[in-house]
């Protein structure tokens, strides 16, 4: 039966967008498939991991029959990409396997019933909209989500938090060595929070989730619908809709963690600084990353030194006429906020060599990143 015909890229574009979620290797194999189902002239492709769900559709497929089939998804991605951009494609399904014909081309694959494949249920109950524009939502997710852990114990640090409450969205991600926070206004229409406490909600995305958000959506002022479910949360955009389980658990007080009052606060070029600490990196012990920021009057140092006794010395100036400071940190903690950032310039604001600093844009109050010092 010639389920689908089409060109290359018309199938391709879909199956990138959902093929993100699937796992190399499962405990159910059916797990690595995704679901093809043609229905007229438009195409469905789903892929799951039970604990994610990605569906998008494509109209205007060419094909005589209507079906569904699950069909390895990474193994049909990469005969897909291999072929010429403007070959065209057929999918045939005969006994059980999948033949993907493309000029002189031809493949087999094996594929499993579409019976059988677990697609997620939407949780029942009351529901909460957002609507916002993809733009906004990725550069909360952008300043944020490199600060997520990613196989911490405690579970619900390996995601990131959304709160909303006074008319705001807020994200929140930690390690536990930083923090990262960053806030966007909502308007009424948008589905803000009220004053009253019961529009107060907190809810933590999977980090697979947020990488997949990071990943699929665009950079424009294009439509995102977020639909708040009992455990549940969906976005949908364009043509795609994830759907996702949330984290079970208590998200730390992240306001107890940002230091109210600061002795000193200094402001740095951003590219300036970052190249200082990419260089002054490549001599760090590789396990511990630590670096020195040595602040004197009008001066900071930034050194670096690893176990073969090699040092690096960055110096830059500064309009600082304080008491000398020498702390550690983290170089890749610091590198994560830099090269996440879009201001030209950086504040950086602390106590003492064993007191967390505290990094933001000048006027913008939005945006917060907290980093604990290292002894080195």
């Amino acid at each position: 039966m010639l389920l689908i015909k089409t060109r290359r890229d018309v199938l391709l574009a879909p199956l990138q967008a959902v093929s993100g979620i699937v796992e190399r290797r499962h405990t159910l194999p059916i797990l690595s498939n995704v679901l093809l189902e043609k229905r007229g002239e438009v195409l469905t492709l789903l892929a799951t991991d039970i604990e994610i769900q990605i569906t998008t559709s494509t109209p205007d497929i060419g094909g005589e029959g209507e079906g569904a089939v699950t069909v390895g998804a990474r193994k049909l991605q990469e005969i897909l990409r291999s072929l010429p951009e403007t070959a065209e494609v057929s999918l045939v399904l005969e006994d059980r396997r999948l033949q993907v014909k493309a000029g002189r081309s031809r493949f087999n694959l094996q594929t499993l019933p579409a019976d059988d494949f677990p697609s997620m249920t939407l949780s029942q109950g009351e529901a909460r909209n957002l609507r916002l524009t993809q733009r906004e939502f990725r550069q909360l997710l952008a300043q944020t989500h490199y600060s997520m852990a990613s196989q911490d114990v405690r579970y619900y640090l390996n995601g990131l938090l959304l709160l909303l409450a006074d008319g705001e969205l807020r994200a929140v991600a930690t390690d536990g060595h930083r923090l990262a926070y960053a806030s966007m206004p909502l308007a009424a229409a948008a589905g803000a929070a009220g004053d009253d406490g019961e529009s107060r909600q907190e809810l933590i995305l999977p980090r697979k989730t947020v990488v997949e958000l990071n990943r699929l959506l665009a950079d424009s002022d294009e439509p995102l619908v977020i639909d708040i479910l009992p455990n549940q949360i969906r976005f949908q955009f364009g043509q795609i809709s994830l759907v996702s389980k949330l984290i079970d658990g208590r998200f730390p007080d992240y306001q107890r963690v940002i230091p109210l009052t600061l002795k000193d606060v200094i402001r740095l070029q951003r590219s300036v600084l970052l190249q200082s600490m990419v260089r002054a990196a490549i001599l760090t012990n590789e396990k511990f990353r630590g670096v020195r920021l040595v602040l004197a009057e009008g001066s900071l140092k930034i050194i670096a030194a690893n176990a073969e006794q090699e040092e690096a010395q960055e110096e830059i100036e500064v309009d600082y006429s304080g008491e000398p400071l020498d702390v550690g940190f983290n170089v890749s903690y610091l590198l994560d906020v830099l090269n996440n950032s879009v201001g030209e310039t950086i504040d950086w604001g602390f106590n003492d060599a064993s007191s967390s600093a505290l990094l933001t844009i000048p006027g913008n109050d939005r945006f917060k990143y907290v980093v604990m010092p290292m002894r080195i």
